[in-house]
């Protein structure tokens, strides 16, 4: 009887215990390997607890948890993805420091600007930029709380020359009004230093070409105003002297004027086909006078394929002659000049070829510039404005072509315009 009731009780015990373990704590251990798998970033199998409504209830909350922590996850991943392709999308160079000068964000242009490779985060900012202005410009920022701005020289080992850059640096601030980081910005203006040196040394030019003629022919006036009586031998005299340069301030504005029309949003082509023998043979017949006079022989040769091409007839005919005139000016007596056509592709070439006295390697890369004379004195001694090349290239570009030159110093040049098959828009 008493091993009876031992065995009864053994067995309530067990029960007892058994019930115990499946409603109270195997559902915690499970909710705690849920809790463990959760923190190392894994997802659980499932979220359901057996056991009483307690942790049944947790679990369902650990689900919710999990998934705003998933969709915050995907936020902040869309978010980074979003900032980067952003700091690879910006030109200016971009640079985030700490208050203690500890680089905590940089981009691909930064790092181009410098030619440098990836930068840890925290690194010191002497380590990655060594440079005074720099330094004291966001030292200054720092210090003053207030946005600062800076220009900065440096080398182009790519080019093998200088790119003028603008630093910009603004201070980040706390609630409490103190400043914790700066953002600097490097935003490379070589080509706006360009553009304003282009725009004062044409400004100069113009000045110094028009102050020439202007200058003579004032003179010649005040000369004829205080001696009246000026033999006619004389005057007649300087009356050719003041007809020439008159006539060298007409072409030069009328030059002026077609650059500014070119250059102006206004510039239209009016299109057209245009055949090309034809209109070789016009230019030729409208420079024959001084071709004799310098007995210079012209050829023409129109490969096949190059017979017509939709232009401007008006403004391509305008580049020849500017073209057949330099080589007429530049070319030596019972010389020749060759004008060509060819067909490459989907592109045309018009070549203007002479064997005159060239143009030095130098001077070449430069010729297209608007008054850059390779030879300035023996370019005013022949009455040439230093404006017909810049010509050519703004009509050639209207196009949607581009030019090209050839040359050696006492073996000729040679000018080539190419040009789009297709009709330019």
């Amino acid at each position: 009887m008493y091993w009876l009731f031992l065995g009864a009780v053994c067995i309530l015990l067990m029960t007892t215990a058994l019930a115990i373990w499946r409603k109270w704590i195997a559902p915690w251990r499970k909710i705690e390997g849920l809790v463990r798998q959760i923190a190392g970033g894994a997802r659980p199998p499932t979220f359901l607890v057996d056991g009483g409504p307690e942790p049944k209830r947790i679990g369902l909350a650990l689900e919710s948890i999990f998934a705003r922590q998933e969709e915050l996850g995907r936020q902040m991943a869309g978010r980074e993805s979003g900032t980067q392709t952003i700091l690879r999308a910006m030109q200016d160079g971009l640079l985030v420091v700490d208050k203690s000068m500890r680089v905590t964000l940089v981009n691909q242009a930064f790092r181009n600007l410098f030619g440098l490779p990836e930068i840890p985060l925290g690194t010191p900012l002497l380590d990655v930029v060594r440079d005074a202005t720099v330094d004291r410009l966001i030292a200054q920022t720092l210090r003053a709380g207030k946005a600062m701005q800076s220009e900065l020289i440096l080398a182009d080992p790519k080019t093998n020359s200088e790119r003028d850059v603008e630093i910009s640096a603004v201070p980040v601030k706390d609630e409490a009004d103190l400043t914790t980081s700066a953002v600097i910005l490097f935003h490379d203006i070589t080509q706006l230093k360009q553009a304003d040196k282009v725009r004062r040394d044409f400004v100069a030019n113009v000045s110094h070409e028009l102050r020439t003629p202007l200058s003579i022919v004032r003179g010649y006036i005040e000369t004829l105003l205080d001696d009246p009586q000026t033999s006619d031998q004389e005057l007649s005299r300087i009356l050719r002297v003041m007809e020439r340069h008159s006539k060298r301030l007409g072409l030069l504005v009328n030059d002026l004027l077609t650059l500014a029309q070119l250059e102006s949003r206004n510039a239209n082509l009016q299109l057209s086909e245009v055949q090309l023998a034809e209109l070789f043979e016009r230019v030729i017949r409208d420079w024959g006078k001084k071709l004799e006079e310098k007995r210079l022989k012209v050829i023409v040769d129109l490969l096949p394929g190059a017979q017509t091409i939709r232009a401007d007839e008006t403004r391509l005919q305008e580049v020849l002659c500017n073209l057949l005139d330099n080589a007429v000016k530049y070319s030596h007596e019972n010389g020749e000049v060759l004008l060509r056509a060819a067909r490459h592709d989907s592109e045309m070439l018009l070549s203007v070829t002479d064997n005159g006295i060239g143009i030095g390697k130098d001077d070449l890369p430069r010729i297209f510039e608007r008054f850059y004379r390779a030879d300035k004195a023996r370019s005013r001694e022949l009455g040439g404005t230093g404006l017909g090349l810049a010509i050519v290239k703004h009509i050639v570009q209207l196009h949607g072509g581009r030019v090209e030159a050839e040359s050696e110093l006492g073996r000729g040049t040679t000018i080539r315009v190419v040009l789009p098959v297709a009709s330019p828009r």
